[in-house]
């Protein structure tokens, strides 16, 4: 293979795991994903809002209504 600068270099193929870090692409591992994205989701929505964010949010109100 020569190096040739127009041409970009060949990405590899990043391996497939589930979650848990479980090797796999079969129909289980794609539950696994769904799971694992599912679970991620739920704990950030569940997370308390910052009192800095909250601050923000009750200023850009304020102003809004002014």
């Amino acid at each position: 293979m020569t190096d040739d600068p127009a041409k970009p270099a060949p990405r590899a193929m990043p391996s497939r795991r589930d979650p848990q870090g479980n090797a796999g692409a079969g129909k289980g591992g794609k539950q696994g994903w769904a799971d694992g994205l599912r679970k991620l989701y739920d704990g950030v929505v569940s997370e308390p809002l910052p009192d800095s964010f909250e601050d923000l949010l009750k200023r850009l109100d304020k102003e809004g209504n002014d």
